[in-house]
C-alpha cells in the first residue's frame, strides 16, 4: 500500500519472493518456535533456490504471473490520491494574491538575473530567500501593506465570485426545469396529433 494512499494496490511480488515465503513457512513448520537470523536465512534461502529445478521455480513463477496481473486489474480500476484531489480550477475565478514574500521576488528578481545570469532557479529562490530574511522588518513593510491589500481584495472578489456562481447555479436549474416541462408539453401535444390522425 501506497504511504497515505490506503487504497493502492499492494504492489507486484516476484517469484523469488513467493519462494522466500514458502521456503520460510517450511522452516517454521520443520523448527517450530527457533528465532531465525535474518542474514543466515536469506543466505540458505538464495542458495536453495540457485539449486531448485526449473520445473521447480516454475510454480513460483505461474504464481508471479498471477500476481501480476491481479496487479494490473487492480491498477485499472484505481485512482490516485492526488488525481481525486485534483479540482476543476475555473479560469474565471479570481486568483489568490501573491504573499509579501512573492511580492518582494518579482521586484527583486530581474535584478539578481542582471548580477548573476547563469543562477539555476532553485539558487535564485534560495537567495532571494536569504535577501528576505536579512530585510529589516521596516523595509518589509510595504510588500506586507501591498500584500494585506490584495488579499482584502482577494476575499472580497472571491464572494462575489460565489455569490454569482451559485445564483448561475440556481438558474440554470430553473431553465433546466422549464426547458424540460416545456418538452413534455410538446411530447403530449405530439402524442394528441397522433391519436387524432
Amino acid at each position: 500500500m501506497g504511504k497515505g494512499e490506503p487504497k493502492k494496490p499492494r504492489g507486484k511480488i516476484s517469484s523469488y519472493a513467493f519462494f522466500m515465503h514458502t521456503f520460510r513457512e517450511e522452516q517454521k513448520r520443520k523448527h517450530p518456535g527457533v528465532s531465525v537470523n535474518f542474514s543466515e536465512f536469506s543466505k540458505k534461502c538464495s542458495a536453495t533456490w540457485k539449486m531448485i529445478s526449473a520445473k521447480e521455480k516454475g510454480r513460483f513463477q505461474d504464481m508471479a504471473r498471477a500476481d501480476k496481473a491481479r496487479y494490473e486489474r487492480e491498477m485499472k480500476k484505481y485512482i490516485p490520491l492526488r488525481e481525486i484531489k485534483k479540482k476543476f480550477k475555473d479560469p474565471n475565478a479570481p486568483k489568490r494574491p501573491p504573499t509579501a514574500f512573492f511580492l518582494f521576488c518579482s521586484e527583486f528578481r530581474p535584478k539578481i538575473r542582471l548580477e548573476n545570469p547563469f543562477l539555476s532557479i532553485g539558487d535564485m529562490a534560495k537567495r532571494l530567500g536569504e535577501i528576505w530574511n536579512h530585510t529589516a522588518a521596516i523595509d518589509k513593510r510595504p510588500y506586507q501593506k501591498k500584500a494585506a491589500k490584495l488579499k482584502e481584495k482577494y476575499a472580497r472578489d472571491i464572494v462575489a465570485y460565489w455569490a454569482r456562481e451559485n445564483s448561475d447555479v440556481s438558474l440554470r436549474g430553473g431553465f433546466i426545469k422549464e426547458k424540460d416541462e416545456e418538452d413534455k408539453k410538446e411530447e403530449e401535444e405530439e402524442e394528441d396529433d397522433d391519436d387524432n390522425e
